[in-house]
This record gives C-alpha cells, structure tokens and sequence, in this order.
C-alpha cells in the first residue's frame, strides 16, 4: 500500500521580523517534518507542491539547509518529487531556477509539462540521464505528474493538463498531481481563487490525489483534493490557520490522510489590551508589559514565542506621548520573546472627567477646560491653573475688554517672551 508525505509552501529563506533566528525556524519546521513523518514512518516519496525557497534568488544558507533535508531523505532512499511555486519559479525568459539546480545535483525530481508541446508531448516520462520530465511513475505503485505555476491561467491550465494525463499510457493504480493554486473560499481577499468546479477534468481524467500548495491554511474537498497550508506561520494573522503535513496512504478502499501538526513550530502568542481612559501613561505602559509578560511565561517551556501586543481603547493622554518602540524593547527585554510587535490604535478620550449631577455652568466649563488642557503634553501639568486663566479670558473677552489687554493676559498665563505682542492694529497694516 504506497505511503507518501505532502508537504507544501516551506519558504526556505523566510526573512520578515530583521532576526536570524525566525529565518532558522523554517529550516527546523522541514527538518523535524521530514524526520518524523517521511524517514521514521519509511514513506515511498515525499511530494512538495511549490514553494521550497521564500525568494527566488537565495542565499547560500538558505540552498546548505535545503540540500541538508533532501541529502537526508536521498540517505534514506526517499524520492522527493518537487514542482516550482510562485515563490521559487524561474523568472520569465530564463532557463534555471534553483530548484531545477537541486534537481540536476540529484536531490530530488522537479516535474515539469512541455508547456509548448502537443497534447500527447506535454507530459514526458521522467528521465534519469536528461533530469527531465513532466511525470514519473514510481515502484510503489504511484503515477506522480508535475505542473508548473499558472497564475491566473490555472483554469485553462487545468484543461490542458487533463488532455494532457487522458493521453498518457497506462501505468499504476494510483495517480498524483502536484499543483500550485489556491481553492476559493478559503480566506479573505485571495483574488483569482480556483472554483471547485474548475477542478473536476482532473478527476475525470483520472487524477485520485490532487496535492496543492500555495494557501497557508489546511483545507480538503470532496475526499481528493488536499492542501496542507504552509509549515510555519508566515505572519501572525496565519498563526491561527491549521496547518501541517499530510501523511497519505492509498489503498483500494480509499485516501487516508493524516495532517501532523507534532513538529517545530514558533510559538505565537496575541494579546490585547483595551485603554479604558483613566490609565495614566505610566500606568498604561506598566499594564501593558505586565499583560505581555504573563502572555509569554505561558510558554517558557517551549522556543521563546512571537509576541503580538495590540493596545487598543482610549487614553485620556496625548496617545503620541506613548513611546512604542520604547515599549517594544522594554517588553521584548522583560518576556524573552522572540520577536515582539505593537499595535496601537487608540483615540484621545475628549473629555476624561464626568460631570457630577448638579454641577453649575462655571463648574462644568472649568471642568471641561481642565480635561482638555489635561489631554495636551505641553498644558497638562497646568491644567487646572490654566483652566482657570481660560475661564476668566473668556469672561473678559463677552465683557468687550480691549484685544490688547486679552493678548497681555494670554502672554502671561503661559509664560511666554515680550517678543510675543497683540496683533497689529489696522493703522499699523495699512503703514
């Protein structure tokens, strides 16, 4: 009964978040899925469907960690049977990627259709000597066939690959197809999604396991077509998605796949935090790193997490006065995260104190004044002092005290220079 392990969207070379050790992650997410679940289970082939590499031109560590997973699976006479992703296809107009480089140094097969070819050359078998080929048919009983990526011309693709695997000569009992494309309604704002009706000429022309990359989440339709999501979380909005590996026995009596999920995997933890309006800075701050840290110590016997910190609600300070990076770093220092990032999406509380019932006018407006000077980094120390000083400006400006008068009291509630006079008269515009 044939065995494989599908896997799918690695990102070799992931490079977000400026930490070399997030980079790594990728790296021990493929290592550990391949020892657990391709060379201890002793599985017929692994099948990767797109996405090897994060970037088409990589780095020398990125291609030793692929070429230490595959020379590990060659070691243990696993075939792995690869196709090009959106990530890690060759750029239009040249004739290498770096996956056909590892296919050429025998790490794997990379399959790929004559795109150019009749119906009845568009899939050429396998062949050792070239490197080259667009399926294989394996000892275990499995007809693989590649594709490449097609963008928004997967469904006329699809077409052509169903001719395509109608006229090839007859081989095993089971055939495989490694696709790159995504099925609609599975996330959000994924335009040129595939509908699952788009796919039915592949099952018709015989296709029992359809194997997908390019969605970061786990989804299955209709007991063929299986997409394993990627194995490490991109970004923290996918940390929520089930993702893994399938691990796929065919039989007569039907596809058992399995997604393992026991592998390395960053931990990443999401906190928030709601600003009632009362919180002094200090105080929003010190609630802030208490939260982030309490998130974190859930974990201290697993990798040390990725933290995300959204501070939302509102504050009854000037919200520029909250120093995110300063708080990022003191956070990151305290909790022994990883990485750690800061959403903060706050308003400016208009008024912070409530009225009491019975309250005059005189008393409303000074409250009023005091909590808008109280909201302004440069007034807040002064605010009721101000407030006050507001109050008796605008008594004397309804009473038709002179402007120059008013300009002299301004001058003087907020310390400012001589320098800064009454507005010039219109005698003195007109020169």
């Amino acid at each position: 009964m044939p065995k494989f392990l599908h896997i799918a969207d690695i990102h070799l070379g992931f490079d977000r978040y400026d930490t070399p050790e997030r980079t790594k992650d990728f790296f021990r997410a493929l290592q550990t899925v391949l020892e657990r679940y391709a060379i201890e289970e002793g599985v017929d082939f692994v099948a990767i469907a797109g996405d090897l590499f994060e970037h088409r031109n990589i780095k020398p560590a990125t291609l030793n960690q692929a070429q230490v997973c595959l020379q590990a699976l060659k070691d243990a006479n696993i075939p792995v049977l690869a196709i090009e992703g959106n990530h890690d296809n060759r750029p239009y107009g040249t004739r290498t990627s770096w996956l056909k480089y590892l296919s050429e140094w025998n790490l794997l097969k990379l399959l790929e259709p004559n795109e150019g070819g009749e119906v009845e050359n568009r899939l050429l078998p396998w062949n050792d000597a070239t490197r080259a080929g667009g399926y294989i048919d394996l000892p275990c009983g499995v007809r693989v066939v590649g594709s490449s990526w097609y963008g928004a011309t997967a469904p006329r693709a699809i077409e052509l690959l169903a001719n395509a695997i109608e006229a090839l000569p007859p081989g095993p009992d089971y055939t495989v197809l490694l696709f790159h494309h995504g099925l609609e309604g599975q996330i959000a704002r994924y335009a040129g999604a595939l509908r699952y009706s788009e796919l039915l000429p592949l099952q018709a022309a015989g296709v029992d396991y359809l194997a997908l990359g390019h969605i970061h989440k786990n989804y299955t339709a209709e007991g063929w077509v299986f997409n394993p999501g990627s194995l490490e979380a991109n970004n923290v909005e996918e940390s929520r998605f089930k993702r893994g590996a399938y691990l796929v026995d065919l039989s007569p009596q039907g596809i058992d796949a399995q997604l393992k999920t026991d592998y390395f995997q960053r931990p990443v933890v999401r906190v928030e935090l709601v600003a009632k309006g009362q919180e002094s800075l200090d105080e929003l701050t010190q609630l802030a790193i208490d939260r982030a840290i309490a998130a974190a110590a859930q974990y201290e016997d697993d990798p040390a997490p990725i933290l995300e910190l959204k501070i939302t609600g509102q504050v009854g300070f000037d919200r520029l006065d909250l120093d995110t990076r300063r708080l990022q770093e003191s956070i990151q220092s305290a909790s022994q995260a990883l990485v750690v990032l800061i959403k903060y999406e706050v308003e400016d509380v208009a008024y912070q104190t409530p009225l009491n019932e019975g309250q005059n006018r005189v008393e409303i407006e000074q409250t009023i004044f005091e909590d808008m000077l109280a909201a302004h980094r440069d007034y807040k120390r002064r605010a009721p002092e101000l407030a006050r000083g507001l109050s008796d400006l605008k008594d004397r400006q309804l009473a038709g005290v002179d402007e120059t008068e008013l300009y002299s009291l301004v001058e003087t509630l907020l310390d400012l220079p001589s320098a800064v006079t009454a507005p010039p008269t219109q005698a003195a515009a007109d020169g």
